[in-house]
């Protein structure tokens, strides 16, 4: 028997949430957007009247404003849209507990077992849709299929507030045709590969040799593959399943360009105390870092290492991530954001091999120095203590904001 798996996506959510909780901006075109005197001036999230224009996601606000003069921009209440989404999880809860969250706005639900009590996969996808609409004021777009890639390409076919079923018998004719980018896990650069080899659409996907996938793109490729023909069968986890942490990152887009090595040098430091402190908080250890620089042409540069030993020091991963930066940036243009990571994470317990070279006495006093820092900031505020280089930083750093745990296991302080 074929499971019944449904994807709901908020249509528009961010958008949606503030024209709903504002009536006078309903039919009108309505942006979410970044602060611009912040340097965060994108487009985050715009409904269907701004869409209308022309307006994308992700272009600057100018752009915008350009399209459509009168635009309204609204600035982003992050509390809101949590809760809003933890609301509308509460109403698939009454379908299954297998509900695995893909972003905010996005969750896939397994009802297999509920249809016996509630009607087969359409049927409650549409019960879902209603109570969403009817309690909340919001529309949701539903997949529904046997398996969670094509549940997902079915909420993306048919928006807003609309249901789409993908079987085992109709996929074939219904999503072969489309561009192999519109399935999971084909983004630009895959897309790009596969283009250049004349693999245009989902169903040229499906029937190219995977051998020769794999000669391309290596695993990803036979990922893919599996993906267009419908053998994806990963499970849907149970709502109180917590996903590992995989990396701990905190990006900053700076009040002003990075013009020299010391602007940067002051901006790791910074970035590196939070995720020092979350590594710390979730008893792990960074084995590498990998480092992201966007430039004043918004050209992203990205580059990793491996550390000499696993830390959780702020000052020894931010030092890592200058090195490498001085070794890999060519300064032909100034630095508008930085973003850093912890990577390849580990226990803070678990045993290490050392050698006769390695400076763990070094470390160890650094993570000390951390923790009494830490103690400090509990007790007597989050400015009791600080670098003496990082006093001057509120002319590059934004107001710090709270982290998030994302579905893919990174929390990023946002």
């Amino acid at each position: 028997m074929d499971r019944i798996i449904l994807h709901s996506d908020l249509n528009n959510f961010y958008a949606s949430v503030e024209c709903m909780l504002d009536p006078t901006l309903r039919g009108k075109p309505v942006a979410v957007c970044g602060s611009i005197e912040e340097r965060h001036g994108i487009v985050l999230a715009k409904n269907y009247e701004a869409k209308a224009y022309g307006i994308q996601t992700g272009e600057t606000v100018v752009e915008a404003f350009r399209k459509c003069p009168m635009l309204i921009s609204v600035e982003p209440r992050f509390d809101n849209y949590i809760r809003y989404s933890r609301f509308v999880r509460s109403i698939y809860e009454r379908y299954t507990d297998l509900i695995e969250p893909f972003g905010m706005d996005e969750c896939w639900l397994d009802v297999t077992a509920s249809t016996e009590l509630f009607g087969n996969g359409r049927e409650i996808a549409y019960k879902i849709k209603e109570s969403v609409k009817r309690e909340l004021g919001l529309t949701v777009s539903v997949g529904v299929s046997f398996n969670k890639i094509f549940a997902k390409l079915g909420s993306d076919m048919k928006k807003p507030d609309a249901v789409t079923l993908i079987s085992r018998d109709n996929f074939r004719d219904k999503i072969w045709r489309l561009p192999a980018s519109d399935i999971m896990g084909v983004g630009r650069a895959t897309s790009a590969k596969l283009e250049h080899y004349g693999i245009q659409t989902i169903g040229q996907l499906a029937n190219t040799d995977p051998g020769f996938l794999y000669k391309i793109l290596k695993s990803h490729g036979l990922l893919i593959w599996r993906y267009a023909n419908g053998y994806d069968c990963s499970p849907v986890c149970n709502m109180n399943w917590q996903s590992p942490i995989k990396s701990i990152g905190h990006g900053m887009t700076t009040r002003r360009d990075l013009v020299d090595s010391d602007d940067v040098l002051h901006v790791l430091l910074e970035l590196a105390y939070d995720i020092g402190h979350k590594l710390r908080k979730n008893m792990l250890s960074a084995c590498g870092v990998s480092l992201c620089i966007r430039d004043c042409e918004l050209k992203f540069k990205e580059w990793q290492c491996r550390l000499p030993l696993a830390t959780q020091s702020e000052t020894y991963i931010a030092k890592t991530a200058y090195k490498l930066f001085v070794s890999q940036y060519e300064w032909e243009r100034n630095i508008r954001s930085v973003t850093l990571r912890a990577i390849n994470l580990v226990p803070s317990c678990m045993p290490e091999q050392l050698d006769l070279f390695s400076k763990r006495s070094y470390v160890e006093r650094l993570e000390r120095i951390d923790e009494v820092s830490d103690r400090l900031r509990e007790r007597f505020g989050e400015k009791a203590i600080k670098k003496a280089c990082l006093i001057n930083l509120d002319s590059l750093s934004p107001e710090r904001s709270k982290g998030i745990k994302m579905p893919t296991g990174m929390i990023m302080c946002m």
